[in-house]
């Protein structure tokens, strides 16, 4: 059964963020509050992990992952950014916005899109994940916890425990959180596009 961690949203006890970050370092598979719903994620070299959460989601090999940052340190580690993008991504950033990018090689195989040699970069607004990504110091890997029955991002960490709770290492509880999906953005090869328009604003974008 996985241990759940309640930390608060707003105030979010240090132990309880070290605790998850230890969980993570020794291969967790974690349940995180985002600001578009909970997510799944483990760390970026975790194999094992990234091929529990592709049978967790029901999705094939190829699916793309996330990668969740704490800021815009570790965008030029892990992708190209012109000068346009980058003003673009400081503009809106942390926000709900997930930026496709050209993936360095960095970037392990897996995660990126291997036809175009792209990932998607984000940093979110959910100070619980902040405060984690800040303590690890290096970005995590993810995707959103929509299981395979459903259209929609889980939203409730009881109700994970009881769907999910055999399946994964650690669930943090910060609280229900409506689902709000993330506005997705290209950026790629010095263009803009709108992949999908989701809670974050396009009008920055047009």
């Amino acid at each position: 059964m996985a241990e759940i961690i309640v930390i608060h949203p707003e105030n979010p006890q240090a132990r309880n963020i070290q605790m998850t970050a230890e969980m993570l370092r020794d291969g967790a598979v974690a349940v995180l509050p985002t600001d578009s719903g909970y997510a799944l994620a483990c760390t970026l070299e975790n194999k094992d992990a990234r091929e529990r959460i592709i049978r967790i989601r029901d999705v094939d090999k190829y699916h793309n992952f996330t990668l969740l940052c704490a800021d815009l340190s570790e965008l030029s580690t892990y992708s190209k950014v012109d000068n346009v993008a980058f003003r673009l991504i400081r503009n809106n950033t942390p926000g709900p916005y997930t930026f496709i990018l050209k993936a360095t090689k960095e970037v392990p195989k897996k995660l990126m899109n291997e036809k175009r040699r792209t990932i998607g970069m984000r940093v979110p607004d959910n100070r619980i994940l902040i405060d984690l990504l800040t303590f690890m110091k290096e970005p995590l890997m993810s995707v959103s916890l929509i299981l395979p029955d459903s259209e929609n991002a889980e939203n409730d960490p009881y109700e994970i425990d009881c769907k999910i709770g055999k399946l994964v290492d650690v669930i943090v509880d910060g609280g229900y959180l409506p689902e709000k999906p993330t506005t997705v953005v290209s950026l790629v090869d010095e263009t803009v596009e709108i992949i999908r328009e989701g809670n974050g604003d396009i009008t920055p974008f047009l």
